[in-house]
């Protein structure tokens, strides 16, 4: 056995064809092994132990099977929670909090939209790794639909007369209340598939494409900044349960990804030709997010052991318990398949329409910020337009479909996955096309979803802190792309973040700032400015655009035009956006018309060809 350390490097894997590993290709050598399946495993000298590789595993890289379940798993445990509250809060706005059957088949639904359209986005929609879960940008709006409109949960759909009043809190099992319910979550449907269809209008004609030549850096970066400052707030809901729990979570996260960053694991391994022997591989990096977690697990379990925290439901602390959420298990079913109209005929109401176009507007926006944020991550070129609208026609889609089924809310780029692939350095498409997988089979299988939801909040919390924190960083490195010698700029983005932190602050401790004869106009007002993100993205909008400044000096020259950085920094080309197609459509001189679809493929050797022949034909002629 070699006594020098070597570095794990994944060749193909039996029957599934060529990837790529840590550092370059590999070959397979034997056809098994008995151990940790590592026989397609070939090791390479490791000369410089101190160097920081941008990523382990680039975006068309392809690891083995089993990491590939292992970081998808990682990844999906990540944004459980975020199903699960936004799942709860559309129960809560459809007065179901305290019906367990609706909510459950509530949050199947979320689950399998989720996955789908993880998996869409990631194979034909913008082709970056991005995660696709429930639209947070949808709540604000939906929970002032009780203000804007009281009679939303008060109306049966029976016969058209009868009306009860309900309250929200209340339980909800007679026939009575049921129908309440599905009237209130069908009236949700119709709105949100006409946003959905708007959506997809926007993304399929390439709207946002040209938009592109106004919104660059200076609106981008503002805007996806005040959601990493929205989602602390989030966090801290989780981490206020117990403290000590999510610090130690967050510690062993950030303390293996970054302390123990440039540090390999040892592992053993063995093949054929080699035999036994140990290889180093960046283990405790890639998976630091699911060690952390596990870690905090144990420590919830050691308090549930010794009932360090009483089993009161009414105990602020009681979610840190490991058994808080046991009859979730119980009551879950073994398999439920979400369809569309299964809560019956779709409805609409004007009011929710009003909240799902706006929370629309803020989804595109967030969008386009947390793709440009997730190609800076993966150290490759900026999303050209065709992929940008691409990525916003699925999205748009699948929140139509997400109408048909009753979810209740949109679906949106997720930025905490974006962070957390910056802590695993893990950014290859085939683990978010498995983390669409799982999400699909745990939206299917009940008791499945069910062992998600019993995860200790505070574990959840700590995950998050460290996501946020990194999520935070990677928006800030895309100033790197601006002028920061600027006055202009640098006064844009102040004015840009003071605006989105001071406004929404503002409208939400003097409600009766905005005071109009019409309700429905005053809340849609107080939605519209106390977002903060859209508040911030506005601002800098406007200032971006009527300030006098170089294109270069915005960074809109870096972003439109990727050949212009320093391609040294990039690991990938742009091919990587081009999604799987025919070579004789890839040729088609008609994609130039087609938005979302990328130019036209010239084939060199046949334009030289015919240019050959019609000159041989002029020689004849003339002769």
């Amino acid at each position: 056995m070699d006594s020098d350390k070597e570095e794990l490097e994944f060749a193909p894997i039996q029957g599934m064809g060529r990837h790529k590993g840590p550092l370059e290709n590999g070959n397979s050598q034997c056809a098994g092994a008995a151990v940790p399946c590592l026989e397609q495993i070939r090791t390479v000298e490791d000369s410089d132990d101190e160097v920081d590789h941008p990523l382990v595993y680039k975006i068309s890289d392809r690891p083995p099977v089993h990491l590939i379940l292992l970081f998808g798993f990682q990844q999906a445990i990540i944004s459980i929670a975020h199903q699960l509250v936004v799942s709860l809060l559309v129960a809560e706005v459809v007065c179901a909090s305290n019906d367990s059957e609706f909510k459950a088949r509530l949050l199947s639904s979320t689950l399998f939209m989720t996955g789908l359209t993880t998996l869409l986005m990631v194979t034909i929609g913008v082709r970056l790794p991005l995660f696709q879960g429930a639209a947070i940008e949808y709540l604000s709006p939906l929970l002032l639909l009780g203000t804007v409109d009281s009679t939303f949960c008060t109306t049966v759909p029976a016969s058209g007369e009868a009306t009860a009043a309900l309250n929200v809190t209340a339980n909800v099992t007679s026939d009575e209340g049921r129908d309440i319910i599905l009237n209130a979550v069908t009236s949700l449907q119709g709105s949100l598939m006409i946003a959905g269809a708007i959506h997809t209008f926007v993304g399929a004609t390439g709207i946002v494409g040209v938009l592109l030549r106004f919104i660059g850096p200076m609106t981008i970066i503002p805007a996806v900044l005040l959601i990493g400052l929205y989602m602390i707030k989030a966090t801290a809901k989780f981490v206020i349960i117990h403290w000590i729990v999510a610090v130690i979570t967050a510690s062993v996260t950030l303390f293996l990804s970054l302390y123990l960053g440039r540090k390999k694991t040892p592992i053993p391994a063995c093949s054929r030709k080699k035999g036994f022997r140990i290889i180093w591989y960046p283990f405790h990096q890639v998976f630091a997010i699911l060690i952390g977690m596990i870690v905090g697990t144990i420590a919830c379990g050691i308090i549930t052991a010794y009932d360090l925290v009483p089993n009161d439901p009414n105990n602020p602390r009681y979610h840190t318990r490991t058994d808080s959420r046991i009859d979730v298990l119980d009551k879950a079913e073994w398999f439920y398949f979400p369809y569309p109209g299964q809560f019956g005929a779709m409805g609409f109401s004007s009011t929710a329409l009003v909240g799902c176009l706006l929370a629309t507007i803020l989804s595109i926006l967030d969008s386009v910020g947390d793709y440009f944020a997730c190609a800076r991550a993966c150290h490759v070129p900026p999303p050209p337009r065709h992929a940008v609208n691409r990525g916003l026609t699925v999205e748009g889609l699948c929140t139509f479909l997400a109408g048909t089924i009753g979810c209740g809310h949109a679906t949106t780029t997720y930025a905490g996955n974006i962070g957390a692939m910056g802590l695993t350095k893990v950014a290859s498409r085939w683990v978010f096309v498995a983390v669409g997988v799982i999400y699909m089979l745990i939206g299917v299988l009940g008791k499945l979803s069910a062992v998600f939801i019993m995860i200790p909040e505070p574990v959840l919390g700590g995950a998050l802190m460290s996501i946020t924190a990194v999520f935070i960083g990677v928006i800030l490195s895309n100033l790197t792309e601006i002028s920061l010698k600027s006055t202009r700029n640098l006064a844009i983005l102040g004015l840009a973040l003071l605006v989105g932190i001071m406004v929404p602050y503002f409208i939400e401790n003097n409600p009766e700032i905005i005071e109009t004869e019409n309700l429905a106009l005053k809340n849609f007002l107080k939605m519209f400015f106390g977002n903060a993100n859209f508040a911030g993205a506005l601002c800098a909008f406007i200032l971006d655009n009527t300030v006098p400044g170089t294109k270069e000096e915005r960074g809109i020259l870096a972003w439109s035009k990727p050949d212009y950085n320093d391609k040294s920094d990039y690991i990938e080309t742009s091919e990587l956006y081009i999604p799987p197609m025919p070579k004789e459509m890839r040729r088609s001189k008609w994609l130039k018309f087609i938005p979302f679809l990328p130019e036209p493929e010239v084939d060199i050797t046949r334009e030289g060809f015919e240019r050959s022949v019609s000159v041989d034909r002029e020689d004849i002629d003339v002769l």
